[in-house]
């Protein structure tokens, strides 16, 4: 029997469409709409506020590294306590810290709130990445971890723009109480999956203190993810304002067509990594988003927004879900939590030292310095994945 005559045989253990996948897919659109409709507006709610460049950089680091503290704690959870009950503790938080929004009047509240936000999304997106994990085929990981990434990428089509034409037309405690709205519609939907629970590693009696809140075997993969988020945390917090100072019109376009080629990606890259592994994804995809940089850094014109919003979606859409796959591939079963909790640490890590260090930049620069630093963070990716090939070809020499 041929092998393609035995994968016919056992159709099941190759399908990716399965009920619960399509559940987890749309109760991760409606997280990521809602959090992506604040994503360009909360700089702005900072700006009424009478929150400068810099503060707009704390309040979003500090929900990055809200998320960070919280991953590890949720990747044990994930073993111990469960897929099911991590995922909607997550998700209830995070809605009801998007509802909270709603009545801050001062930058010191939203700064707590913004904690408590981050924990949420700490504890819900760890939780969702690795029941999707769970659920897809190991063979066809990086086909279905693109496919689970166009759930999020949907969303990011929509929410920013979404975000910013409501922000014109409506209060922002309107635009809140829609975005915790979409929160719900998540929770109900995430209490209608059915959850594959992993049996626990067995205890081993030590005395010794064992510090793990990572998993080894995600660690390169998560380091290079690191260095290609410090990008996105400028994008994110301060691509709106610099566009409006340069005079350049169309950030809406900007983030549809973003979304749009990061979508596009997604279909062909994953294919490709269970082909032909990370070699064939990583680099071409890492240098369309230095390449973006350098255009951003420039900005002339409308026409250089909307192609640079293409190259680094498709770059950023084409490297995120390989470095996904691969950061949980060679993970035990009771360590797939753990490696999600590492990989996603490393993006909220990213997004986060980004923010902070480019809020500082905005304020004794200007903020096309910004992305000539991103490009430089991208550079260092790039090297180090390159280190990475260097080392594997020598072990495998020897």
């Amino acid at each position: 029997m041929s092998f393609s005559s035995k994968a016919e045989s056992i159709p099941a253990s190759d399908k990716i469409w399965t009920r619960d996948f399509i559940l987890v897919c749309l109760a991760n659109f409606f997280v990521f709409i809602g959090f992506q409709m604040t994503l360009p507006t909360i700089p702005l709610f900072v700006k009424e506020l009478g929150g400068s460049d810099q503060m707009i950089g704390v309040i979003v680091g500090i929900f990055t590294f809200s998320s960070l503290i919280v991953r590890p704690y949720a990747g044990h959870a994930l073993e111990t306590k469960g897929r099911r009950f991590v995922y909607i503790f997550g998700l209830f938080i995070f809605t009801l810290s998007l509802g909270a929004f709603a009545w801050i009047t001062s930058i010191g509240l939203l700064i707590m709130i913004r904690l408590v936000q981050g924990v949420g999304f700490g504890f819900a997106s760890t939780a969702t990445g690795t029941i999707a994990t769970d659920l897809i085929p190991p063979k066809r990981r990086g086909e279905g971890m693109g496919y689970f990434g166009l759930s999020g990428n949907l969303a990011l089509a929509l929410g920013p723009s979404l975000g910013l034409t409501l922000a014109g037309m409506i209060t922002f405690k309107q635009l809140f109480l829609i975005t915790a709205i979409t929160g719900v519609i998540a929770l109900l939907l995430a209490t209608t999956i059915r959850y594959k629970e992993v049996e626990p590693a067995p205890k081993v009696e030590s005395t010794s203190f064992k510090f793990d809140v990572f998993e080894k075997t995600a660690l390169n993969p998560s380091i290079l993810l690191f260095f290609i988020t410090i990008s996105f945390g400028g994008i994110a917090s301060f691509l709106p304002l610099y566009a409006a100072q340069k005079g350049v019109s169309g950030i809406e376009g900007y983030f549809l067509m973003y979304a749009l080629f990061l979508m596009l990606s997604r279909v062909v890259a994953g294919r490709i990594y269970d082909l032909k592994g990370h070699i064939y994804v990583f680099l071409p995809g890492a240098i369309l988003i230095f390449v973006a940089l350098l255009l951003l850094a420039w900005l002339p014109n409308t026409f250089t927004l909307l192609f640079a919003a293409s190259i680094y979606g498709f770059g950023f859409g084409s490297v995120q879900p390989a470095l996904q796959a691969w950061a949980v591939e060679e993970a035990a079963p009771n360590r797939k939590g753990m490696a999600n909790a590492t990989f996603f640490s490393s993006f909220d890590l990213g997004v986060g030292v980004g923010a902070i260090a480019f809020g500082q930049m905005a304020y004794l620069f200007d903020y096309g310095v910004i992305y000539l630093a991103a490009a430089g963070s991208v550079m260092i990716a790039m090297l180090y994945y390159v280190m990475i090939l260097f080392r594997t070809w020598k072990k495998t020499k020897n």
